[in-house]
């Protein structure tokens, strides 16, 4: 498969429409159609469905618009990397991460790097930790910041001192809310609303001592300040990590839970990795960060 084939697929992917996707690309329909049509004989499988005005993927087609996404995006990432001058210091840094105030930490380094090397762009991706340990298998992702459990056998890391509390999130008029702390017995009854995340879950429902099967849960979540909306409505209660909502002069609070629940932080990349020089340089400012700081 040629890079320019693919860019054509993506280009009708993104279009739905070959006419449209020949007019971005400036291309004549004919020629178009007769790439994507070679495309499929060199694969042996159908890729979309050419329908009445609009095209439609088959499932082999979706597979190949995700991977051939990111083939694009590593071939573009590398072609900058290598056609970087050796007398300055610029490029991008992506990191992927869940929602976390240690992204905080990340961010002051960040700053302190673009300071002394303005060219230097910085990409953070959010996701769950599975998508985020994908992307840096494949070299999409220059770190990871992870949280709770990782994989030290295969990842190389840098434990960070700050810790994610585990609490709740629930309306100031909520009868919880006059404790200063939520138990597991206080919400055993209650609609709750839960994080996406399978490690986050399961680690909660060994906090609650119950099984799935046993929860009131309402719905779920992937962003929080989706949830904090769902709680301002009335919806249930909402498990979260403290100090990603302000809830400062808002209609919702903040409880902590008892037993306390925790979170380390790591920040992790391939063991095989190979780091651009603003990613070396932004590890680098973290670690000396850090060191500062003990």
């Amino acid at each position: 498969m040629e890079l320019r084939v693919l860019q054509y697929f993506l280009a009708v992917a993104r279009e739905q429409s070959i006419s449209a996707a020949a007019q971005s690309l400036h291309l004549t329909q004919p020629t178009l159609s007769r790439q994507l049509k070679d495309l499929e004989e060199t694969l042996g499988k159908q890729l979309m469905i050419r329908g009445g005005r609009t095209i439609t993927l088959t499932e082999e087609g979706l597979h190949l618009r995700k991977r051939a996404q990111e083939i694009l995006d590593l071939v573009g990432r590398t072609e900058k990397e290598i056609m970087q001058s050796p007398e300055t210091v610029s490029g991008d840094i992506y990191i992927g991460t869940g929602e976390t105030d240690g992204v905080r930490q990340l961010a002051r380094a960040a700053r302190c790097l673009q300071e002394q090397y303005p060219a230097v762009q910085f990409h953070i991706v959010s996701d769950d930790a599975a998508d985020v340990c994908e992307q840096l298998d494949k070299g999409l992702l220059d770190f990871g910041m992870l949280l709770g459990d990782i994989d030290k056998t295969k990842y190389h890391y840098l434990e960070l001192p700050m810790r994610d509390t585990w609490g709740v999130l629930m309306r100031r008029d909520s009868p919880l809310a006059q404790k200063p702390f939520v138990t597991p017995e206080d919400l055993w009854d209650q609609p709750l609303i839960l994080s996406r995340q399978v490690d986050n879950k399961s680690g909660l429902f060994r906090w609650l001592r119950r099984e799935p099967s046993e929860l009131h849960t309402v719905a779920t979540y992937n962003l929080i300040f989706n949830a904090s909306l769902m709680v301002d409505e009335g919806m249930g209660y909402a498990f979260a990590l403290d100090k990603l909502i302000n809830t400062i002069g808002s209609s919702l609070c903040f409880r902590p839970l008892e037993p306390r629940l925790e979170l380390g932080m790591y920040l992790v990349w391939k063991r095989s990795q190979l780091f651009s020089k603003p990613a070396e340089l932004l590890l680098q400012q973290l670690q000396q960060q850090l060191h500062l700081a003990e």
